[in-house]
């Protein structure tokens, strides 16, 4: 538990100190912010497991927050604490990607339920985020021209049309093929296309 860090945004000094101690007794970090621009100014989205965010505060609205982080292509989960008045705005927020809202007055367990779920999304997230970078850097380590032939196997060519299509020999091929299946670690056809298709480059995916 102790790599989870939960983000408590709120603009009330009692709220932020309740949710720490609360968060806290079950093994959780926490890191409370005053304002949405206390956190704009300390956001490190690498240690953020999730956001626990008020609707209604000074300045930045938790709306607004919600909406720069997505602007930065910040993927925390969100949960949304809310008044009951404050439940159109919730549901907005829940549109616009959250991953939860709970409404005042709310029970202690009911919150840290969600807490958890939250973090094990994330936990998700970051693990295939993870592999998909090892992936991607797999890919990079490819030379322009194992790339080429690379989306061709893919695309389902044979040795034969590949080196037609390159204007290359068979054996060419093979030993381009050979290099690019070592260097993406593909014990075979099936397992090349996997990572390719799961990579987020493009290398001449057909």
């Amino acid at each position: 538990m102790t790599d989870h860090n939960v983000y408590v945004v709120d603009d009330d000094q009692a709220v932020r100190d309740s949710l720490r101690w609360l968060i806290e007794s079950v093994g959780l970090k926490v890191k409370t912010f005053s304002n949405g621009q206390e956190l704009l100014e300390n956001f490190n989205e690498a240690e953020i497991s999730c956001l626990v965010l008020d609707v209604r505060m000074p300045g930045i609205s938790g709306l607004d927050l919600q909406q720069r982080l997505k602007n930065m292509n910040a993927k925390i989960p969100v949960i949304i604490v809310t008044g009951h008045a404050d439940v159109p705005m919730a549901i907005q927020a829940m549109k616009a990607g959250a991953f939860d809202f709970i409404e005042k007055p709310y029970s202690d367990q009911l919150l840290l339920e969600r807490i958890q779920c939250a973090i094990e999304q994330d936990d998700c997230f970051k693990k295939q985020q993870a592999v998909n970078n090892e992936i991607n850097e797999r890919i990079d380590s490819l030379t322009p021209r194992e790339k080429e032939v690379m989306g061709l196997v893919v695309g389902g060519h044979s040795n034969k049309s590949i080196a037609k299509e390159l204007g290359v020999s068979i054996k060419t091929v093979e030993v381009h093929r050979g290099n690019l299946m070592s260097k993406m670690k593909a014990q075979s056809l099936s397992e090349l296309v996997r990572l390719v298709m799961s990579s987020t480059h493009t290398t001449n995916k057909e």
